[in-house]
């Protein structure tokens, strides 16, 4: 294991800083409506466990975050670090954005929608991560098998709901 260096210890402080933020205002716009609006809908029986999501949720981030140190540790200078970041950017937009329109504006098929670009940029990140730095992308492969889940579910919830 290489040695750290302090500025790679205050790297990964913002990268945890980044995510958390977005997983913070996102959090804000889904807890009020998870036992009122959300509750109010139609499920699948297999939906996991409200107690689930925020334990797999906080895991996701932490991989997230550390991913996003092992790209953006050795700098910005080279062109695939910077593709990477900017890929990784319109992913936690999106990630934050679906929270929004579902949650936020009650929009069942807005939030499919939205959860298939999400899908789709997951994917691209884990290329784009895994050429700069493997272990970056691999730390990634959660994420999208839950997200693959999350949009198979928001797509039943559209689908019983309709």
């Amino acid at each position: 294991m290489e040695n750290f260096k302090k500025e790679d210890i205050i790297k990964l402080g913002i990268s945890l800083l980044i995510v958390y933020i977005i997983a913070l205002i996102g959090s804000f716009i889904t807890y009020p409506e998870i036992s009122t609006w959300y509750a109010s809908l139609a499920k699948p029986s297999w939906t996991p466990a409200g107690w689930v999501f925020p334990i797999v949720w906080n895991i996701l981030y932490i991989l997230m975050s550390i991913g996003l140190f092992f790209v953006w540790k050795d700098g910005i200078k080279d062109k695939k670090v910077k593709i990477a970041l900017y890929v990784f950017a319109v992913q936690l937009g999106l990630n934050l954005l679906w929270s929004i329109v579902f949650f936020g504006f009650h929009s069942l098929n807005g939030g499919l929608g939205i959860i298939i670009l999400l899908w789709l940029f997951i994917l691209l990140n884990i290329i784009v991560f895994y050429r700069v730095y493997k272990l970056a992308g691999i730390l990634l492969i959660p994420y999208i098998i839950w997200v693959t889940i999350a949009m198979y579910l928001n797509y039943t919830v559209y689908i019983l709901n309709f």
